[in-house]
């Protein structure tokens, strides 16, 4: 049986992923169901993507993912499904799917239009799980809908070169639970106009001029510990899905913050690098 994941900014206080999961197990009891996670911003599509982007990939192959955000369907906004890496994705035309879609050319893309379908407050309730599950029992997308190529892109999600090659220009397009800053601005998109030269990456004020591959490379051990860098120091490094982050070591944003909240950057706030 096919897993069936949920990603959505319903959050917890209210009854609508209890209805959602409700609605899967009432047409399909067996279903295997994952929170990827229900605390999204309400409507940031950016950081839906990025969440999503950096979870279906450790599901198995044949898995299906609903995203239940900004899911209401209007004539710009339809209700999609899109096989693509060996995975479905379920939801609405917003950008969320188009950015994985990006980098992974999808293999098929259908807009959902179901027999006798009704417009309700909750569609992903009453669309998306019966589409889910029409696919975990075996069904194919060309039953649920018809062919459909127009997928939204997210361009925020694409960084910006000046100055003639100099200088990127990016943006913050998620902080996690630690207050870490993830922005826009890949590990290869990064390299390819450095082309080996310095740089500076400028947060605000703070200049960083190095880029590490995990937390701890900051701590130099060969250092007295009295000597080293370490908890609370500023940091730069390419995270596991290798976009730019900027964090402080070791730290924790409901006590003495991080790096959000020591360096006063938010969301869609400018990361810019500069080449020396």
């Amino acid at each position: 049986m096919a897993i069936i994941t949920l990603t959505t900014d319903f959050g917890l206080k209210d009854h609508f992923v209890g209805s959602l999961k409700g609605a899967i197990y009432t047409a399909l009891p067996e279903a295997i169901i994952v929170d990827i996670s229900h605390d999204i911003s309400p409507f940031n599509i950016e950081e839906c993507a990025y969440i999503l982007e950096n979870s279906y990939k450790n599901f198995p192959k044949g898995s299906i993912h609903i995203i239940g955000i900004d899911s209401e369907a209007t004539v710009e906004n339809q209700h999609i499904a899109v096989y693509l890496d060996g995975h479905y994705f379920i939801g609405a035309n917003n950008g969320v799917i188009g950015l994985i879609a990006s980098e992974i050319k999808a293999e098929k893309s259908i807009e959902i239009q179901l027999p006798n379908q009704t417009e309700v407050a909750m569609q992903a309730m009453a669309i998306f799980a019966q589409v889910a599950c029409h696919i975990a029992r075996g069904g194919t997308l060309e039953v649920v809908g018809k062919p459909f190529k127009a997928l939204k892109e997210l361009t925020g999600f694409l960084p910006s070169v000046t100055d003639k090659g100099n200088k990127i220009v990016g943006s913050v397009i998620y902080i996690d639970n630690y207050g870490n800053i993830v922005t826009n601005i890949r590990k290869k998109f990064f390299e390819a106009y450095r082309k080996g030269r310095a740089f500076e990456i400028n947060a605000r004020t703070n200049k960083i001029t190095q880029i590490h591959s995990t937390y701890s490379d900051i701590i130099n051990f060969d250092l007295e510990s009295s000597h080293r860098n370490g908890a609370g120091d500023l940091l730069a490094l390419f995270n596991s899905s290798e976009y730019i982050e900027l964090a402080i070591y070791k730290s924790d944003l409901k006590t003495v913050g991080g790096a959000s909240s020591l360096l006063g950057i938010d969301y869609r706030d400018t990361i810019t690098i500069n080449f020396l």
